[in-house]
């Protein structure tokens, strides 16, 4: 009898057209009940039964989850914060809207790092995730606990949020496929805010497939966003062949730097040289001002956290500390709600915002961030998508950085460049470190050219077959 949880979600959606999804569901929150108290991947997880055979709509009834950032009616949302104790929104993001329309049953809420601040999915305030091919490692952050789920066969497929590589990076760690959409593609109504000008929402799946079906799914002009984008939305199966011919793969420089783990960086390399084999074209190039994009982020991406969360003071929803004096109970609610990496990333932000010092580090902060964007649009007009390393390292220890957060923001190193322009970038597993670490490369392309970097990634993984390995849980 097939393992229902290793399906894939095409594999999914075919069977409950024929068997309805009700097994399907069973299944998998019999795999979560035995799994996630050792992976701590779900926050919360269960769905109330199916009742007919079929659920209309191309997901038929199937199990998504969902990142505890973005808002379901009715469902306890927390950002994995003390802070959001107990807040319940009244509406759905548009992207529960368009899967309920699609016929998705939501299946889990993920755990994550604390607002999204985070590469490691360890600043939870509910306990750090685990990484299902080594429970002692990170699954990456901060959409670990989807990550880890989708790795764990513990779900179908998930959602995640990238705001400086928080889709991509636990993907390259947990080796599944993540893709995040090119910026105003998918609409953030609905997303609780971190960095308003990086944020995207996007899948995580077992495979390139997947992820375009829920593409389709995601993608469209939302009237309730601003940022949102009318460009039309192909459909992206449709992109999913495996001839390159013609296709022109950039590798930039200055991605292959001192630091990098040697094993990644010759698992890339070989990935390369398939490339060529396959048909594209291999052309080296160069991003000037990638040095600069840590720096930048940090600056712009904390600036726009510190106004975000400032919304979060005790008053209207969530923790409230009671005090004699509305003064004290701001500072006692923010004091006692935040996690110390939230704290962090809010002074840091309300510090290049004051007075004095706006032009030093926000506006030059800006200013870089555009040179970065020119950077891609210079080598946009030699090549048709760009390969680099997703992380500099595999999976690191639990605990191995909590101490050091510089060397924790430099996890982001490869994935940054990619929001700091807007275009869009995924990454997809490409081998193994000899510990038995997955490793991933990460495919960026032109804006909203989804299209030809899944066609990349579709041809490599059919070609390797690398998805179809599992951790041993």
């Amino acid at each position: 009898m097939t393992d229902l949880c290793s399906l894939t979600l095409k594999e999914a959606i075919e069977f409950a057209k024929k068997d309805g999804a009700q097994p399907l569901l069973e299944a998998f929150q019999k795999r979560a009940t035995a799994l996630n108290p050792k992976i701590n991947a779900f926050l919360r997880f269960g769905a109330a039964p199916i009742n007919k055979r079929e659920i209309p709509g191309l997901l038929q009834g199937v199990p998504v989850s969902i990142k505890d950032n973005i808002c379901i009616d009715g469902r306890e949302v927390t950002c994995a914060s003390k802070i959001l104790a107990g807040h319940v929104p009244p509406y759905n993001a548009t992207v529960i809207e368009k899967l309920k329309s699609a016929g998705a049953t939501l299946f889990g809420q993920c755990n994550m790092d604390e607002f999204a601040f985070g590469s490691s999915c360890e600043t939870s305030a509910f306990g750090a995730c685990r990484n299902p091919w080594d429970l002692e490692r990170v699954p990456g952050g901060s959409s670990g606990g989807s990550a880890a789920s989708v790795a764990a066969d513990m779900t179908l497929a998930a959602l995640g949020s990238d705001t400086g590589g928080s889709i991509r990076q636990p993907a390259a760690l947990c080796g599944v496929v993540g893709v995040k959409p090119t910026y105003g593609r998918v609409s953030r109504y609905g997303l609780i805010a971190f960095g308003s000008s990086f944020d995207q929402i996007g899948p995580i799946t077992k495979t390139v497939e997947d992820a375009a079906i829920l593409m389709n799914i995601l993608c469209g002009h939302d009237p309730k966003d601003s940022t949102s984008s009318p460009e039309r939305v192909p459909d992206f199966t449709q992109s999913l062949k495996r001839d390159l011919k013609g296709l022109r793969i950039g590798l930039p420089k200055e991605y292959f730097i001192e630091g990098i783990d040697p094993e990644i960086e010759k698992s890339v390399r070989a990935a390369a040289d398939l490339y060529k084999k396959l048909g594209a074209e291999i052309k080296s190039i160069s991003l000037p001002h990638t040095e600069h994009s840590v720096a930048v982020y940090y600056i712009v991406a904390v600036a726009e956290a510190s106004s975000n969360l400032g919304r979060f003071d005790g008053v209207e929803y969530g923790l409230r500390v009671p005090t004699k004096d509305l003064r004290e109970m701001y500072f006692e609610t923010r004091d006692q709600g935040f996690g110390q990496e939230a704290k962090r990333r809010i002074l840091l932000g309300t510090f290049v915002l004051s007075a004095g010092y706006y032009e030093a580090y926000y506006l030059k902060g800006q200013k870089v961030r555009t040179l970065i964007r020119q950077d891609f649009e210079k080598a946009f007009k030699e090549v048709d998508v760009i390969l680099s390393p997703t992380s500099p390292t595999a999976a690191f220890k639990i605990g191995e950085k909590v101490a050091d957060p510089i060397a924790m923001y430099l996890s982001d190193i490869f994935t940054i460049p990619a929001n700091l322009a807007g275009i869009p970038a995924m990454s997809v597993p490409c081998g193994f470190t000899s510990g038995g670490l997955p490793i991933g490369m990460q495919l960026m392309a032109r804006p909203f050219d989804e299209s030809a970097m899944l066609r990349a990634a579709y041809a490599f993984e059919q070609e390797t077959g690398i998805y179809k390995k599992k951790p041993k849980l």
